[in-house]
C-alpha cells in the first residue's frame, strides 16, 4: 500500500511539473489596436492564428479609436513594451518611424525572402529610406457599384473590369432617365470621389504640389452634372444625402466608392433596406493606366522596438499580412491588403456577395495607390485642396482658376 501511494504521489508530482512546464512554454503576444473589443475581424485573426500556433495566446490592448495615434505615441514615448501596434494611418506611421518606435522589418523579410507581390505596391507607404517598418493587412480600395436591375431595364450590358472614363460617361448618360428619376451615376461630395482618380497612375499624388492632372476629372464631373446624369454637388451638400442611402434608394445605376460599402449593402439587402440586384467592378481607368488600378487607405501592423519577443511578433505579422492571415481577415467581408485568388475566393464566398465573375474579378486589383501619402504638410495640403475643390464644384470659379489656386497656395506652404 505504501509503495502504491508513493508511486501515486510521484505521478502527481510529475504531472504538476509537466503542467508547469507547459504553462511556461505558452507565449503571450500583446497587440495594441483600436476598438479591439468590437472589431469582428480581430477576433477572427486571433482565433485563426492561435489555432495554427497552440503555444501562443494573443491578448489585445484596446485603445479608443478617437485620438488613437496620439494616445499610442504617448504609450510608446513612455516605454510601453507591447509587442505589436496596429497602424491606423500612413502619416501616423511616419511619425512613429521618425521617433524610433518602429522595429525595422527589412532584416526579417530578407532572412525569409518574404514575398511582397500580393500587396500590389501598398507596402511602400510603410517604408522610409528603403527600410520597411510595417506591413499592411487591410486595404479599403475603391470599386464601382452598379445596379443590375437598372441595367437590365435599360437593356444595357453590365460594366466590365476594363472600362475607360469616356465609356463610363457614355454609360451614365444612357442610363439616365429624368422622367423616372433615374441617375446614371452618383458622385459623393468628397474630393476623393470626384477627382482623386489622378493618383491611380502611380505617378501623381495629392501632395506633389502640381494639380493640373485633376482637370480632366473636374471636367468629367461637371459634364455629368450638366447632362443631368448625376445629382449636382450643390444639391447634395444642401440635402446632406449620404452616399449609402442614395445608392440604396435604387434609382442610381453606378457609384464609385470604397470597398467597405460592400458589407453595408449586403446588410441593406438582408434587412430589406435595399431590394435590388447589384454587383461591383473595377473603377474606370484613364487611357494609359492599367485596368484594375485604384486607390485606397491602408491598415497595418508594426513591431515595437521595446518588444522582448520580436521574433514571435514578426512571425505573427508575416502570417497576418500574408495569404493565410488575409483569409482570416476576409471571412466577414473585410478587404485584406494581400491580393490573391485564394483571398478573393474567401471574400466572394461571403453570404450576400454578388455571384458573378465580374464582381469576383474586381477583388483582384492590378495596383492600389494611397489616397493621401505621408507628408509633413499633408493635413494643410488637404485643407487647401478641399477649399478649392468646393469653389470649383459650386462653380464659384472655373476649373482652371481653382487648380491654379491649388498650385499657388500649396507652394506657399513651403515658403
Amino acid at each position: 500500500m505504501k509503495k502504491f501511494l508513493a508511486l501515486l504521489m510521484a505521478a502527481i508530482m510529475l504531472l504538476s511539473v509537466m503542467s508547469f512546464a507547459s504553462a511556461e512554454e505558452q507565449k503571450v503576444l500583446t497587440i495594441v489596436a483600436w476598438d479591439a473589443n468590437t472589431t469582428e475581424y480581430l477576433a477572427d485573426q486571433k482565433a485563426a492564428y492561435e489555432a495554427a500556433h497552440p503555444d501562443v495566446t494573443i491578448e489585445y490592448i484596446d485603445v479608443a479609436s478617437q485620438d488613437y495615434e496620439d494616445k499610442v505615441f504617448t504609450m510608446l514615448s513612455g516605454g510601453d513594451t507591447s509587442d505589436i501596434f496596429m497602424v491606423k494611418t500612413v502619416t501616423g506611421m511616419q511619425d512613429w518611424i521618425e521617433a524610433g518606435f518602429a522595429e525595422p522589418l527589412t532584416p526579417y523579410m530578407e532572412a525569409c525572402n518574404y514575398d511582397c507581390s500580393g500587396f500590389v505596391g501598398g507596402e511602400v507607404h510603410y517604408a522610409a529610406d528603403g527600410v520597411q517598418y510595417a506591413l499592411p493587412f487591410r486595404s479599403d480600395f475603391w470599386v464601382m457599384f452598379y445596379n443590375k436591375d437598372l441595367f437590365d431595364a435599360a437593356g444595357i450590358a453590365y460594366p466590365t473590369n476594363d472600362m475607360t472614363w469616356d465609356e463610363y460617361y457614355e454609360l451614365a448618360v444612357k442610363l439616365t432617365d429624368a422622367e423616372k428619376g433615374i441617375y446614371g451615376t452618383h458622385i459623393h461630395t468628397w474630393l476623393s470621389a470626384a477627382v482623386n482618380w489622378a493618383v491611380c497612375d502611380g505617378v501623381n499624388t495629392l501632395v506633389d504640389g502640381e494639380y493640373s492632372d485633376l482637370i480632366p476629372y473636374f471636367e468629367l464631373v461637371q459634364k455629368l452634372e450638366d447632362a443631368g446624369a448625376c445629382m449636382a454637388y450643390d444639391e447634395l451638400k444642401a440635402s446632406g444625402l449620404h452616399y449609402s442611402a442614395a445608392f440604396a434608394n435604387g434609382n442610381i445605376a453606378m457609384m464609385n466608392m470604397g470597398y467597405w460599402y460592400v458589407s453595408t449593402l449586403i446588410g441593406y439587402n438582408k434587412a430589406g433596406t435595399a431590394t435590388f440586384n447589384w454587383g461591383i467592378c473595377a473603377v474606370p481607368h484613364a487611357e494609359g493606366v492599367s485596368a484594375g488600378s485604384s486607390f485606397g487607405s491602408l491598415t497595418g501592423a508594426m513591431i515595437n522596438t521595446k518588444s522582448t519577443q520580436k521574433d514571435l511578433a514578426w512571425d505573427y505579422i508575416a502570417w497576418l499580412c500574408g495569404e493565410e492571415g488575409s483569409k482570416a481577415t476576409a471571412t466577414r467581408g473585410n478587404r485584406p491588403a494581400w491580393v490573391s485568388e485564394g483571398v478573393a475566393a474567401v471574400m466572394a464566398a461571403v453570404d450576400g456577395f454578388p455571384a458573378d465573375e465580374t464582381s469576383a474579378g474586381a477583388l483582384l486589383p492590378s495596383y492600389v495607390a494611397i489616397e493621401i501619402p505621408a507628408h509633413e504638410k499633408a493635413n494643410e495640403i488637404s485643407g487647401v485642396l478641399n477649399e478649392e475643390y468646393s469653389m470649383i464644384m459650386t462653380r464659384e470659379c472655373t476649373i482652371e482658376e481653382g487648380v491654379a489656386e491649388m498650385n499657388e497656395r500649396v507652394a506657399e506652404l513651403f515658403e
